[in-house]
């Protein structure tokens, strides 16, 4: 296939990840051989009926795109955490006898078992998940996976053939100086979280327990939205923290920018069995930024932490103890991460995957 002349469709949404944070762009484009649409959907926080919402907006207009334009798909390519973009993608397939690629992001029936704390839901709703991640996973051509945690859960479902690519780092984060030129924290040092505030982040379990016992020497930046946020304010309100900021989500340049600006770059997970298998995307661009990282994370996240990025504190997830100490006893300093940069750039990554669905 990849000596013919190939056209691609991208049927995705407008940007809708959080309520507080709208970008303008077209619902339709076409960029050569590439056709681009965006479907409106309804925009969410991390709750899970906000989700299904727009997971129902998203899968009836993508067929609603695929009916008018009756587009008989030799591939159909689609990547998922939560598993419902992928049903998408595995019902596509089965209907134009597709070719079906999958790329898995999260186990989302072992997350969903520690997330959803209501066991009347978690019972009603497990039977449906998993019927979904079965039919998902019975259907696949080729299976990537983004972390070799998930290998052996996904290795049940006998997958034709699977490979593990992991996720990589975008162009914007090759070309940009991130050393930091001035500050005005008064001698205090930056700590920044960029990204989701939600269950499975558990930034409610230790950024206001480390900050009140660090006020004299750290400022944390929380960037981003989501499910938990508001119960977070609340605490660092509460405890009348004045050295947590909390900012709104922002555009990619703005986001480079409070990134030169930092010390540290801070990544947690929430204390759940499920979180042990995961490989976070945000490692790659912290990485990539030279900066300390601060990461109270289990499992395969740690090991690869520990195999391929250096100056990183480690800690144990929700451990404000632990995480306290080993910041008194670290000595501040950047580092070159060229190695990692140039194993995991998004080209390298992508050619991978784009040599993988074109041989099939």
């Amino acid at each position: 296939m990849g000596g013919e002349k190939i056209s691609i469709d991208v049927l995705t949404t407008m940007p809708n990840k959080f309520k507080s944070y709208e970008v303008e762009t077209k619902s339709y484009e076409e960029k050569g051989n590439v056709k681009i649409w965006r479907i409106d959907v309804p925009p969410h926080q991390t709750g899970f009926t906000d989700r299904m919402w727009t997971y129902k907006s998203y899968y009836f207009g993508v067929w609603d795109i695929i009916k008018k334009n009756k587009t008989k798909y030799d591939i159909v390519y689609a990547s998922t955490s939560r598993l419902f973009t992928g049903y998408l993608g595995a019902k596509i397939s089965k209907k134009m006898d597709s070719k079906f690629y999958l790329d898995v992001r999260d186990i989302f029936v072992d997350t969903i078992k520690d997330v959803i704390s209501n066991p009347i839901i978690r019972n009603a709703a497990l039977p449906v998940f998993k019927f979904v991640e079965t039919y998902t996973l019975k259907s696949v051509d080729h299976l990537n996976i983004v972390s070799g945690g998930f290998e052996e859960y996904f290795k049940k479902y006998s997958p034709k053939s699977m490979s593990i690519i992991t996720n990589g780092i975008d162009d914007e984060f090759l070309n940009y100086s991130f050393e930091k030129k001035e500050s005005n924290s008064n001698g205090k040092k930056i700590i920044t979280y960029a990204g989701n505030m939600g269950e499975g982040q558990g930034l409610d379990k230790i950024i206001p327990q480390i900050a009140s016992k660090t006020q004299d020497k750290y400022i944390f930046r929380l960037i981003g939205g989501g499910g938990t946020k508001d119960r977070l304010v609340e605490q660092v309100e509460a405890m009348g923290l004045s050295n947590v900021e909390f900012i709104d989500p922002v555009n990619r340049e703005k986001l480079l920018e409070y990134y030169r600006e930092t010390d540290f770059l801070f990544l947690h997970l929430n204390d759940y069995p499920a979180f042990e298998k995961v490989l976070p995307s945000k490692i790659f661009e912290y990485a990539a930024t030279g900066k300390p990282i601060i990461a109270g994370v289990p499992g395969y996240s740690k090991q690869f932490l520990q195999d391929y990025v250096d100056n990183v504190i480690l800690f144990d997830q929700c451990d404000t103890d632990q995480l306290f100490e080993k910041l008194n006893k670290y000595e501040y300093r950047t580092s070159n991460r060229n190695e990692f940069v140039n194993k995991f750039k998004r080209k390298t990554v992508a050619d991978r995957m784009s040599k993988a669905i074109l041989g099939m």
